[in-house]
């Protein structure tokens, strides 16, 4: 088992972890083996049920996690990584789809 960055953060981590991956396990294969429709409604459906699951959980463990990063005075350093390293938005489906077909 990994540790969270805060031993007090750890226990939440393992409960979350716990439950995302009994989550994520039952969202796998019907996602892939139906069609597209359906899929949306699968997909539809797991988030509901990953927000009713895990959702409070994932914010518990969130929430003492930005609290160690505050505690361990890390927010400067993520903040100069954020600004140096900017996360980039995925492309958009219809560009994915132009560069597939052609």
């Amino acid at each position: 088992m990994a540790h969270s960055l805060s031993e007090a953060c750890t226990p939440l981590k393992s409960e979350y972890d716990s439950c995302f991956n009994a989550w994520f396990e039952g969202y796998l294969e019907p996602a892939v083996s139906t069609t597209p429709e359906q899929r949306t409604k699968f997909s539809n459906q797991k988030a509901a049920e990953y927000e009713e699951k895990c959702g409070k959980i994932w914010e518990k463990y969130r929430s003492c996690v930005q609290k160690a990063v505050k505690d361990k005075q890390l927010d400067a350093l993520l903040d100069q990584a954020r600004q140096e390293n900017p996360l980039k938005e995925p492309p958009n489906d219809s560009s994915t789809n132009k560069a597939s077909s052609s």
